[in-house]
């Protein structure tokens, strides 16, 4: 069992200083722009199970009701109504122990913004961020564990299109970086 696990490692390690060799990371991901468009409704609608949250995780990237059983922190964002506004809320707004956070890019475009801030003082937690079309936003995800063990957050941004507060609906467009950890909001490769 020894000799066996030793040629395993030693052929594991071989290979990967081969591919380093070659100028290659084994584990390098490589983001291929994906962008896709999302209706959410405020939570504050009387309609029960709407899709209100959105996951940003990279393998899920999926709308959520944040009423159903088991959505409790596995979203990264959600719609909220305060006075006569919508706003993006984070679990941790909504009382969730979820170490998602946003932050905001007045004027900007998506095309313009290129890299997530690394100062956490940037993001938003708990308070609710207000909803405007003109504004970019930068979303980081709550911590996931990586398919290779790692804990890694994930960097999006999105671009409200659409915000209409009397019906509570936002429609955005978003694209997110697979890489774990990774700040770049500019992918490797263009839309195919």
């Amino acid at each position: 069992m020894t000799t066996a696990r030793t040629v395993y490692t030693l052929s594991i390690a071989l290979l990967l200083g081969a591919l380093a060799a070659c100028g290659r990371n084994p584990f390098a991901v490589t983001w291929t722009a994906n962008p896709d468009t999302v209706l959410l409704y405020s939570i504050d609608r009387p309609e029960l199970n709407l899709p209100s949250a959105f996951d940003f995780y990279p393998a899920h990237r999926y709308t959520v009701a944040v009423e159903a059983a088991g959505a409790t922190g596995n979203w990264d964002l959600a719609l909220g109504t305060e006075g006569d506004s919508l706003v993006f809320l984070t679990p941790e707004a909504l009382g969730a122990n979820v170490s998602a956070a946003v932050t905001t890019f007045p004027g900007m475009s998506l095309d313009e913004l290129t890299e997530a801030p690394s100062d956490s003082a940037a993001y938003s937690y708990e308070e609710p961020v207000p909803v405007r079309v003109g504004t970019a936003y930068v979303v980081r995800t709550r911590v996931n564990v990586s398919r290779y063990g790692a804990r890694c957050a994930y960097y999006a941004k999105l671009y409200p299109l659409e915000v209409n507060p009397d019906v509570g609906t936002v429609r955005f467009v978003y694209d997110v970086n697979p890489a774990c950890n990774d700040r770049s909001l500019v992918p490797d490769n263009p839309a195919p």
